[in-house]
């Protein structure tokens, strides 16, 4: 199955994202469990008891309804990184007591005087879902949430693009990685968490992939998600390529004997990969991790990903199938401790 094509398609919402969904699919290959977060934790017993946390997170960016104002528009708030630049002329779903379609309301050129090329501040624009004042209000409250339609568009050379596949397709990847892990010829010589965490993009403090962390005191853990691939006018030195196989992350923050050891397993497997150097904070949940309990020495692995944060971004599944394959290689070789 394409994973992060289903699971992209899935709404997030606030209490209950994608948790029943994720239960279902891997319950057969692992002990599943969910956290009052919401984080659905899947353990894969090894030959030992070192373990080794993997974390994608599965919260997806989004807007809370501040108010319905006179003309019947609906009127939001950020929740995470809108990039309120593709909101003209965007297809959503108001979540009120029932999905309501909408779309972001965009001002024709013609009626822009003055205004150049100027995009309106968030709480300046509204959504039309096609009800006046009374019944919008009606169906619709404040913090109601708001999501980005999901799009199914196949590019060429099987690239795809939708909604969140930042980080729907890192929670794919894990999905993917049970299913080497159940077809293996031996168990692992190290236990395992997927670790399927919430509210990475609405917490500055990466409440989910913390939590999680504290509670299976893994000797070890890699964060997989999203980064940059290049783009036109692109001017970022460590992007990544579409195509191009997984991207190693390199910081102070990260561990260098597990970024080392994904390298070099990634140059003995002949499996395609990108250094990406951060220097400092890389702003996922590793930079969270290392600090949970009494620390959990940690890396990163990302695939490139172009248009982040809107309502199309772009994969490439070999990308994707890539760091599956350079995971399962790194759990059979038992991590860091047998390094």
């Amino acid at each position: 199955m394409d994973w992060h094509k289903t699971l992209a398609a899935l709404a997030a919402l606030r209490g209950h994202e994608l948790s029943p969904f994720l239960e279902k699919q891997i319950k057969a290959q692992a002990d599943v469990s969910v956290s009052p977060l919401g984080n659905v934790y899947a353990h894969i017993k090894g030959a030992g008891h070192y373990t080794v946390l993997l974390d994608a997170h599965i919260d997806e960016i989004r807007m809370l309804v501040t108010r319905v104002d006179e003309n019947g528009f609906v009127r939001v708030g950020p929740c995470g990184g809108i990039d309120r630049r593709v909101l003209p002329g965007c297809e959503v779903t108001v979540w009120g007591e029932k999905p309501l379609y909408g779309v972001f309301c965009s001002t024709p050129p013609h009626l822009k005087k003055g205004q150049g090329d100027n995009v309106s501040e968030l709480d300046d624009m509204g959504i039309d879902v096609g009800l006046d004042q009374q019944a919008a209000q009606a169906a619709i409250r404040p913090g109601d949430e708001v999501t980005f339609c999901p799009h199914d568009l196949a590019l060429q050379h099987d690239r795809f693009a939708t909604k969140t596949l930042d980080n729907r397709a890192g929670a794919a990847i894990l999905l993917r990685l049970a299913e080497l892990i159940q077809k293996a010829d031996k168990p692992l010589p190290v236990s395992v968490v997927l670790q399927f965490s919430q509210l990475e993009e609405t917490s500055r403090s990466a409440a989910g992939g913390v939590t999680g962390a504290v509670h299976w005191a893994p000797q070890e853990a890699i964060v997989l998600d999203a980064s940059f691939a290049d783009y036109p006018c692109a001017h970022y030195s460590t992007f990544g390529h579409m195509g191009g196989g997984v991207m190693i992350g390199f910081s102070a923050l990260l561990s260098t004997a597990i970024c080392n050891r994904l390298r070099d397993l990634a140059k003995q497997r002949a499996l395609p990969f990108t250094e990406e150097v951060m220097g400092g904070r890389t702003g996922t949940n590793a930079d969270h991790l290392v600090a949970a309990g009494e620390g959990v020495p940690t890396g990163l692995l990302s695939y490139p990903i172009r248009n982040m944060h809107t309502p199309v971004e772009i994969v490439d599944p070999n990308d994707l199938e890539t760091v599956a394959q350079l995971l399962f290689a790194y759990l059979q070789e038992g991590g860091v401790r047998h390094a």
